[in-house]
């Protein structure tokens, strides 16, 4: 075997696949038929869950230090400023909900900062290099890779399409991309220097009775750009910066002028959803599995955490967990383009709600409950469920979270409780747990720690797992429940 996974696709959700591959030992080669890497901003919003994902992987720091939370949007009308709005009211952190709040870095950047960390695991992105074919038996997939005239066979366990919504992976396979693409509705997207506007605001410009006719344009941290969206009429003859001018001045904006069109693309709304998301040895994720409408900024962060689930998984290799894959994320996919698509719907009709964002664009609430790994239950935190964090005080007295506790490549098994049984017995009591499970005991507020054990400070993870003495509880290396086993 030359190598044990292939990438095809180095996006977000192809870089993090590979990162959760990688920092386990598995060797992946991530390959994207690009020259060079992209430079745009297109997917700029990183939900609450993301983030998480992102501490797991150790990017959250360059992440934050990069980017910025939601920026107010002063609202233009006529050439006047009428007003201020948010998409959803800042919500302080909790020791169940460390981050609240959405944050917005451009997704070069974050591709930028994601390959730093890949490469840090000895990993690089091979630009201009193009899957061209593939074939697999039993026991392995056979990929062409070519470069200029230069072709490369490659022998590998397994192959994963994150090559984008045209993906060469699902179109080889021949996998239906099931749904509708609307021709009446254009919109053009881009980063842009505007003249004239603050750059510590985001900027609306239209009419209230029409949102959907508006321009908005969201400042990019640490750059002089703004991202753009404008939509496009049957009359405008291409789409270019006179154009997007021409609109803005329409829209009373005349006073800013827009310059050094960076990057931009049409959009036209693309729901559809793969039949399947994976054939043999071959796995699809991110765009190559599921398109929706960017509206609740779900499209990139939706691959993000394709890539966290399927890497452990291929890790391990076991057949009850790559069969877990389809039935996990495609039901998730199906939801969010359910929620994109009608927040596009709010904004096509002029919703003067179009704007507001809830709990259901942060995919805090996204679970497994009722899948193939996590049986159907009622009531309460149940395996399947995104696993809570809480502080924990150790032996010396430092606050250490639970997110702490779970973050790496390995299993973690939570023990609440001053119990005698021996730590193994209680493990095979839950599931049993594979090899490199780490253990922990969680003692109830008001104890004294000693040795590897944990208090939890003020009760926080006890009610947070509706734990008593003596509960045991098994986390995911992907931080959801796989089993609890009460006391």
């Amino acid at each position: 075997m030359d190598t044990p996974v292939l990438v095809a696709g180095a996006g977000p959700t192809g870089l993090t696949l590979a990162i959760e591959l990688a920092r386990r030992g598995v060797g992946v080669r991530v390959v994207d038929k690009a020259e060079t890497y992209f430079a745009g901003s297109r997917g700029d919003g990183l939900q609450p869950r993301t983030l998480e994902v992102f501490e797991d992987l150790g990017v959250l720091d360059a992440v934050l230090a990069a980017g910025s939370p939601e920026y107010v949007t002063k609202i233009h009308v006529g050439g006047r400023i009428v007003g201020e709005r948010r998409m959803r009211e800042h919500v302080e952190p909790t020791p169940a909900v460390p981050y609240p709040n959405a944050w917005f870095l451009g997704q070069s950047r974050t591709e930028g900062i994601l390959r730093d960390r890949l490469a840090d695991l000895g990993v690089r992105v091979e630009l201009g290099t193009e899957l061209v074919g593939l074939d697999q038996d039993a026991d392995s997939v056979t990929a062409t890779l070519a470069r200029g005239e230069e072709r490369e066979t490659v022998r590998v366990a397994y192959l994963v399409g994150a090559d984008g919504g045209r993906s060469f992976v699902r179109k080889s396979l021949g996998i239906a991309f099931e749904g509708t693409t609307d021709e009446s509705i254009r919109v053009l997207l881009g980063d842009v220097r505007a003249d004239g506007l603050d750059h510590a605001y985001s900027h609306w410009f239209g009419e209230p009775s029409d949102p959907a006719a508006g321009i908005v344009l969201v400042p990019l941290a640490g750059t002089p750009h703004f991202q753009f969206g404008a939509p496009l009429g049957d009359g405008d003859a291409e789409a270019s910066l006179p154009t997007l001018q021409a609109k803005l001045d329409g829209f009373g904006g005349a006073d800013v002028r827009l310059h050094d069109l960076a990057w931009s693309t049409v959009w036209r709304p693309n729901v559809r959803l793969a039949e399947r998301f994976r054939q043999g040895r071959v796995f699809l994720a991110g765009d190559a599995a599921h398109a929706h409408p960017p509206t609740g900024g779900q499209g990139l962060n939706t691959g993000i955490q394709d890539g966290y689930n399927l890497g452990w998984k291929l890790a391990d290799g076991s057949p009850e967990l790559l069969d877990s894959y389809e039935a996990e994320r495609r039901a998730v996919a199906v939801r969010v383009i359910e929620v994109s698509t009608e927040l596009m719907r709010k904004y096509v009709e002029g919703d003067e709600t179009a704007h507001e964002r809830g709990e259901e664009t942060q995919q805090l609430d996204v679970g497994y409950r009722g899948g193939p790994l996590a049986p159907a239950a009622d009531g309460g935190v149940r395996p399947g469920d995104r696993a809570p964090d809480s502080p924990l005080v150790d032996a010396n007295g430092k606050q250490v979270r639970l997110f702490e506790l779970f973050s790496g490549p390995h299993a973690t098994l939570l023990i609440f409780g001053d119990i005698d049984d021996d730590i193994a017995e209680d493990a095979d009591a839950v599931v049993e747990p594979s090899e490199g499970t780490h253990v922990h005991r969680i003692l109830p507020a008001g104890a004294e720690a000693t040795g590897e054990d944990f208090v939890d400070a003020g009760g926080h993870a006890y009610a947070a797992y509706e734990a008593a003495e003596g509960t045991r509880v098994l986390v995911r290396p992907d931080g959801y429940l796989r089993a609890i086993s009460p006391a």
